[in-house]
């Protein structure tokens, strides 16, 4: 007899059997919900399809947890579904376990979940060399911070270079900029070099100046820059901006293997404060190509959204290739360029001259014609153009050479201002007119309150960190955090946002305090502003059905608590495309 006639004759046979014997069954526990979808007695055959489904539905149910969707005016939820790395579903445990019977079932504990958090602006590769330089950071005096260099410097070889970045003069007791004997009396013939905390000028002892190619006493200067000098013109080692590339190019370029270890240092922190994206503001060639064979390799866990490196070699292999989309996880579509220094190292460009610091404009990094040019490149090649300014005058001239470069070319716009830190009043409304997005860090006023008015005195500080103006303007707003001149966690930058005060909440009723961005301004910066920023709105930045299942498990609801305990707030896990990609330490 044909074998399949036997099988089809026993599954005959035995779905008989099923029937006839349904009332003899014990009855077995069942959700309100799955009683409902239980075939009725005159369709058996449902019997056995049921625990199919079981088996093959892949479908997670996410339940007790307040849910917020990141969609502007949206109600909080309690549980949400994800099919296939994507959200197929929002809402209450009761209905989404009507839709979706045979989910399997995760129990969120009450915590809070928000979507994946997107910094607007960053340095991914700059993150991971922090962790493995000296940090300089939260440093009070130049005593720590020898005493800092000194511990890691017993670990290197005897020619290495020792490497640090985040120091901030503001910070100490002495606000004067150090010298280069504050650092040799430590290191005579070791080469120093420490990045302000910025990243707009240079600290180098003795050792590493003596390497320069030409000799920086005197009273030449370049482009772009400056070299500090004493009195007798002699360089006292502190270098501002383009001048800092005559000692940061000495040092020994960094090995693929060391940037890859990098690059994956810097991912695994951002999970681990709640990143599921970033965007790359300034992205070699080398570096990108490292990221793509990461991800072929599957070795990244974060979305990154690259921004080449200025008119180099990473803008020639756009305009060659075209805007890339390499999978859900990498894009490159962008360019970051420089207008003007930074406001610590009073390299900022301003249109009257710095309140505290009599004769001094701040420096162009480059001419505007060069600016010019570089844009209309980028966007001929169909690249959104970034250039970061933070002076009134950077800012003016930005809105000028974005003005000029896109007169005739088509192209899909949302171009960017990065910081936009000072803003001339009459200028608010060339941002709105233009479609400009403004990339905005609010740690970094945070950081600069305590100085920042002396530096442009009380009338220009109004237009000065003004988020709130720029959206009462209806100007785009993107949030980041510039990490690591600041600390990667977005949460420290929603505190920041939404009290305009240090940690220990200081002020009392924050920095101007009428530039407060609300809960939900904040959070949405943070996801969809940033996300509509890369041209992504559509697949992430919120918890919403058919968009890729980004989000973040939070241990306080930083939507209703004191604000006092959102700096309390612990990441509890983080996923990305659906899968838990960090998890807080038991």
């Amino acid at each position: 007899m044909n074998k399949y006639f036997l099988l089809s004759f026993a599954l005959i046979v035995f779905l008989s059997s099923c029937g006839s014997q349904e009332s003899n069954h014990e009855e077995q526990p069942t959700s309100a919900s799955s009683v409902s979808e239980q075939a009725p007695e005159s369709q058996p055959k449902q019997l056995i399809a049921t625990p199919l489904a079981a088996t093959q539905d892949n479908t997670t149910l996410y339940f007790n947890a307040v849910v917020y969707s990141g969609v502007l005016g949206d109600s909080s939820k309690s549980a949400f579904a994800i099919k296939d790395g994507k959200f197929v579903g929002v809402g209450s445990l009761e209905e989404l376990d009507t839709r979706f019977p045979y989910a399997k079932k995760v129990d969120l504990d009450g915590n809070t979940v928000v979507p994946g958090f997107i910094d607007a602006h960053g340095h991914l590769l700059g993150l991971g060399q922090s962790l493995l330089n000296v940090d300089l950071r939260g440093t009070n005096s130049i005593e720590e911070i020898v005493l800092r260099l000194e511990e890691r410097s017993s670990s290197l070889g005897e020619e290495d270079w020792l490497v640090g970045r985040g120091w901030d003069q503001n910070d100490w007791a002495d606000k004067s900029l150090p010298t280069r004997q504050d650092l040799d009396k430590a290191f005579k013939t070791r080469p120093v070099i420490l990045e302000r905390i910025d990243g707009h000028a240079t600290w180098v002892n003795s050792a590493a100046l003596s390497l320069a190619k030409r000799n920086l006493d005197g009273d030449w200067q370049i482009d772009g820059g400056e070299i500090i000098r004493d009195a007798d013109n002699k360089a006292t080692g502190i270098l501002i901006d383009n001048a800092s590339s005559l000692i940061s190019s000495l040092v020994p370029e960094p090995s693929t293997e060391q940037l890859t270890q990098a690059l994956k240092l810097g991912i695994r922190k951002a999970s681990s404060v709640g990143l599921t994206s970033m965007h790359d503001a300034g992205t070699s060639l080398k570096v990108w190509k490292l990221l793509r064979e990461m991800n072929s390799e599957k070795e990244i866990d974060l979305r990154v959204y690259a921004m080449a490196d200025g008119a180099n070699q990473m803008l020639d292999f756009l305009c060659e290739q075209g805007p890339i989309v390499d999978g859900d996880l990498l894009q490159a579509r962008s360019i970051k360029l420089y207008s003007d220094g930074a406001l610590g190292s009073r390299g900022a460009a301003l249109i009257e001259e710095y309140s505290d610091d009599p004769g001094n404009f701040g420096l162009l990094i480059e001419p505007v014609e060069a600016l010019v040019q570089h844009a209309s490149k980028a966007m001929k090649c169909g690249l959104q153009v970034n250039i970061h300014a933070i002076g009134d005058r950077g800012n003016r001239l930005t809105l000028d050479v974005l003005e000029r470069a896109s007169s005739g070319i088509e192209n899909p716009g949302r171009h960017r201002i990065e910081h936009a830190q000072v803003i001339h009043e009459e200028d608010f409304e060339r941002f709105r007119s233009f479609g400009i997005i403004a990339s905005v860090q609010p740690t970094h006023a945070t950081s600069d309150m305590y100085w920042a008015e002396d530096r442009v005195g009380k009338i220009r500080v109004k237009g000065a960190y003004a988020w709130q103006t720029l959206l009462n303007k209806g100007i785009p707003v993107a949030l980041g955090s510039d990490f690591p001149v600041e600390k990667p966690d977005p949460l420290l930058g929603f505190y920041a946002a939404i009290t305009r005060q240090d940690a220990s909440s200081w002020p009392e009723d924050g920095w101007y305090p009428d530039q407060r961005l609300s809960r939900e301004e904040a959070l949405y910066g943070f996801t969809m502003g940033a996300a509509f920023a890369a041209f992504q709105e559509d697949s992430i930045g919120s918890i919403e059905t058919g968009k890729l299942a980004d989000f973040v498990v939070l241990s306080n609801d930083i939507m209703s608590v004191p604000v006092e305990e959102i700096l309390e707030t612990i990441i509890v896990s983080t996923y990305l495309r659906g899968q838990e990609v960090y998890q807080m330490p038991q």
